[in-house]
């Protein structure tokens, strides 16, 4: 595993048919689009009490404001939303989200894909400091998740703003490539071919976040 220092660190479900209308990235369809209109219809929580439509400002968000009781099978983290009805092999996800919660080392929010069951699926963990339960790409595998990650920064500047987050996913040649604000520079990077395809999800560790719009495209 490598750290990297020098690295800056209404719900719609599009079908496949409208895709030609709303437009590709790298080839990939829109699939899901959600700026959070008061709506959470299109989501499952791992605990509902969590989570809920608000406002941040003017924005309409999807807050997760609270802690989670939900307890998870093997150690991952406990506040997940995930897509209801949406499997997905190869995608791009675009997430902007503001991390809501105090300073500290874990401080996170975390973006989940390739989800077979509660105890199969990846994370991402974007961490104030990157440590081998921080700040890398996961595998929860049915026993307590490891870090699969090749190379990553040291770690990222949360502050108390807004920030666009990208995931991209390539099953064939396995490539998981995480970005934070800066597009053209992944903050981390690896190969991993464990789960293929799954259900895609937001959410945090333990901590507490303002989601204002998903967008994902995918097959």
């Amino acid at each position: 595993m490598r750290f990297r220092a020098g690295l800056t660190v209404g719900c719609l479900v599009v079908s496949l048919c409208a895709t030609a209308v709303a437009g590709k990235k790298e080839g990939l369809p829109l699939v899901f689009k959600d700026s959070f209109k008061g709506d959470l219809s299109q989501w499952v929580m791992t605990d509902a009490e969590a989570w809920k439509s608000d406002k941040d400002g003017k924005k309409d968000v999807m807050s997760l404001f609270g802690k989670s009781d939900y307890q998870p099978k093997v150690r991952s983290p406990h506040n997940i939303a995930w897509i209801k009805d949406l499997e997905l092999s190869d995608f791009i996800m675009d997430v902007r989200v503001r991390q809501s919660g105090r300073e500290y080392g874990h401080r996170d929010t975390c973006f989940f894909f390739g989800k077979e069951d509660a105890s199969h699926f990846y994370y991402v963990h974007i961490a104030t400091v990157a440590d081998p339960h921080a700040h890398s790409v996961f595998l929860v595998n049915g026993e307590p998740r490891v870090s699969v990650c090749d190379d990553r920064t040291d770690g990222v500047q949360w502050e108390n703003t807004y920030h666009d987050i990208r995931i991209k996913r390539d099953s064939k040649s396995g490539t998981i490539e995480v970005y934070f604000d800066d597009m053209e520079m992944p903050i981390m990077k690896t190969t991993d071919k464990t789960f293929l395809k799954g259900s895609i999800g937001v959410g945090s560790f333990d901590d507490t976040a303002n989601f204002d719009s998903v967008k994902i495209w995918g097959r």
